[in-house]
């Protein structure tokens, strides 16, 4: 597979680059294009000719896959793409994460916030019980602390409470005459006699 990324640009830097690449620029200092990034890997510049712009690599919400075609039939897949490189206006400030929260399409507007659930809070320590409490099951064990917990909650809850009655038994009846002889027959039973 290829590697690739989406590169945002102002729309006057647009213009320049759609010149450049359909070979209209007039000047070779018209024609230097260059990229460059910093130590952190993450900002760095954009050059276009003599201008340069500020820029940052992002990483998108979620991959974008693209696609090209050599037949206007079958589609091949060339990529994942996961991050974006955003090309910022001189006076625009730089983003403060390195997640962008949008995705590419107006339906993807703040997909971070709208898409996606946030992560619940967990306790470290109920994860480590529960990862013995697994282990301990898997070697063949019993879950100790869960039976203790339970017996322990059971106790206080049941401190409160006054004690269930007991079920009242009822005497079973004995057959009567008419059923002792021949059991009962149902509709069903009379059609298949009779058949």
């Amino acid at each position: 597979m290829e590697e690739q990324f989406i590169l945002r640009v102002p729309p006057s830097v647009a213009e320049r680059l759609e010149s450049l690449l359909n070979g209209s620029a007039a000047s070779p200092e018209e024609q230097a294009l260059d990229l460059s990034f910093s130590e952190n890997g993450r900002s760095g510049t954009f050059s276009i000719g003599n201008e340069q712009f500020p820029a940052s690599l992002l990483d998108l919400p979620c991959v974008t896959e693209s696609y090209k075609t050599y037949d206007d039939r079958a589609l091949v897949k060339t990529a994942d793409i996961g991050q974006m490189i955003m090309v910022r206006g001189p006076n625009e400030s730089a983003p403060d994460t390195i997640e962008y929260r949008h995705g590419l399409t107006p339906p993807m507007r703040d997909a971070r916030k709208r898409r996606f659930r946030r992560e619940p809070d967990l306790n470290p320590e109920l994860v480590q019980r529960v990862e013995r409490d697994l282990l301990n099951i898997m070697a063949g064990g019993t879950v100790e602390n869960v039976n203790e917990q339970e017996d322990g909650n059971q106790n206080a809850s049941n401190a409160n409470k006054k004690p269930a009655p007991k079920p009242v038994t009822k005497p079973e009846a004995p057959p009567t005459a008419a059923n002792a002889e021949e059991p009962e027959r149902s509709d069903s039973d009379d059609s298949e006699d009779s058949a």
